[in-house]
Formats: structure tokens, sequence, C-alpha cells
């Protein structure tokens, strides 16, 4: 799995949908346009059913409901992320990331253009609110 970079500022869904899919983000903006999904719209950033829709149209399936963050090791083996959580105007605000462990690899794909590597290891860094289980 290879990360993929958001081309938009609240484009991270439609990344993380692209990471999970093995397209690019334009394929993945594609289809999340014809299903009425536009990463202008901050709703990306702070309701689940967007990115919940993309993943069905990519036949992904992911867990229904969100899990609470309790540690990096309980963590499934493959799941988006809910990071950088905050409140701002009584709206909650979040940025997509995805998790991968494959064998003794453990990474967390990130699709902020200004990163300096977009497969990150710093997980002392990322401070996930909750997660959805991809299966």
């Amino acid at each position: 799995m290879n990360p993929v970079i958001q081309e938009e500022i609240s484009g991270c869904g439609i990344a993380a949908c692209a990471v999970l899919a093995g397209i690019t983000y334009a394929q993945a903006k594609e289809t999340a346009n014809a299903l009425g999904i536009h990463a202008e719209d901050t709703a990306l950033w702070s309701d689940t059913e967007y990115v919940r829709k993309l993943l069905r149209a990519f036949d992904i399936k992911a867990a229904p409901t969100e899990t609470p963050f309790d540690s990096w090791e309980s963590l499934p083996d493959k799941a988006l992320l809910a990071i950088k959580w905050r409140m701002e105007q009584g709206r909650p605000f979040w940025h997509w990331v995805v998790f991968v462990r494959k064998e003794a690899d453990v990474v967390v794909l990130d699709s902020k253009r200004a990163l300096k590597t977009n497969t990150r290891r710093d997980f002392g860094r990322i401070k996930p609110k909750w997660f959805i289980r991809i299966d």
C-alpha cells in the first residue's frame, strides 16, 4: 500500500479511500464527484458518511461504527484513523489517515502534501481520536 497525496485542502478522505482502493487521487476524486462528494465540502472533515459511501463504491468493507482509539497495538491490521480531531464552532473536524500493519511493518499513510514523508512511523506525534476498521 502506498500513500496518495491530497490535491485539495479537504481532500484527505478522498486520498485515504484512494490508498485503500489502490488507485490515484484523480481516479478517486472522479468517483467521489459522480457520487456527489466534493473535496471543497468541509463536511468531508466532520462526517463519516461521505467516506463510507466512497468506500462502498470501491467495494471496500468498513466496520459500521467508529471505535475509540486505545493504543497502536490494539488497532486492526487496516483502519481509517481520525487524527487532529477538534471542535470548530460546535462542529467536529479531523484529518483522515490510513493505518496499515503488514507482518512486522506498521505505518500510517498520511495524504498531507507538506509532510517530508507521507509514510509515517512517528506514532508518538500522531494522536488518533477513533478509527474505522477496514476488512
